[in-house]
């Protein structure tokens, strides 16, 4: 049996691309393989699932030695279990530049294109079964892409992608606009979340100079409901730092998907040197509005220096 899964903090695109990936295996190919998730949901992809009428992924809670794996939406180890390299990895379908690190003992099957969402990778890696796919499977394709690109206003949008979720789409009888609203106003509720989780939701280690950073990004149509719990946040993020032994700082950035626009939390030195470095702004409080930043993958990540 193949492990299908994401990366940890999983979101959208990571929890569904297991899924589809896993449906197309067990559809047409010889494999038997089961999707997983690494991490607990955000509530967007709790939405999507629950409005597609799937089955949430179970836990992968260890790996064992020579277990057959595949993972979708990203090359990053640190952003897998720690005895990823023990794995027989047969497969990597991603969408993330390559970070390097991973390593197998044989060949492997790897698929990298420069696109929106995973889903879109694998939605042109099924060719002509792509014709045999159930609503359910097309709708999680669909809600991966309006997830990734944030109903296309994202600058790793491309061309295909939007192609691709307007056809599904109409396939499924479906407004995008009503849909993507629907989903947003799910990922918008962070009521449940404690402050921790907030900080790991959809988060990712980065190493910047000699620093490593967890860069976090929450995704929201209603900004002050994260920004009123700015203090908390904040201590929050001042125990992970004192409890991650990989981790110096964290960027915590909330993106605005209506204003198109991100605020940065900027709450000692180290997080105020970095923000005006990579962004040219002089930052004179404990926050900072960086107009038209939504995308960490393109905007963010790649800016980032001390």
């Amino acid at each position: 049996m193949i492990k299908v899964f994401g990366h940890l903090s999983p979101d959208t695109d990571a929890t569904c691309s297991a899924i589809i990936w896993s449906w197309y295996l067990n559809e047409h190919t010889t494999y038997d393989a089961t999707p997983y998730v690494l991490g607990d949901l955000n509530t967007e992809t709790a939405f999507v699932l629950n409005r597609w009428e799937v089955e949430t992924p179970a836990l992968l809670e260890n790996l064992a030695t020579g277990d057959q794996v595949v993972v979708v939406d990203t090359n990053n180890p640190q952003e897998l279990p720690e005895n990823i390299n023990e794995m027989n990895l047969v497969q990597l379908l991603d969408h993330h530049k390559l970070v390097g690190g991973l390593e197998t003992a044989t060949p492997v099957e790897i698929t990298m294109r420069s696109l929106a969402c995973t889903a879109t990778v694998l939605y042109d890696q099924m060719g002509p079964a792509i014709s045999t796919i159930p609503n359910n499977i097309a709708g999680l394709i669909l809600s991966c892409i309006i997830s990734d690109t944030l109903e296309f206003r994202s600058p790793t949008t491309t061309p295909h992608d939007k192609d691709v979720a307007e056809k599904l789409a109409e396939k499924l009888g479906i407004n995008i606009t009503t849909y993507a609203n629907e989903m947003f106003a799910a990922k918008s509720d962070i009521s449940s979340f404690t402050d921790a989780g907030l900080i790991k939701m959809d988060s990712k280690k980065y190493d910047v100079g000699d620093k490593n950073f967890r860069v976090s990004v929450l995704e929201t149509t209603t900004p002050e409901t994260i920004l009123a719990r700015q203090d908390s946040i904040v201590e929050a993020i001042k125990t992970c730092v004192a409890e991650e032994s990989d981790v110096d700082e964290v960027l915590f950035f909330i993106v605005d998907i209506l204003k198109e626009e991100a605020t940065v939390l900027t709450y000692n030195e180290l997080t105020k040197q970095v923000i005006e470095s990579s962004f040219g702004v002089t930052v004179e409080g404990d926050t900072e509005v960086l107009p038209g930043i939504v995308s960490r993958k393109k905007q963010i990540l790649p800016a980032l220096k001390l």
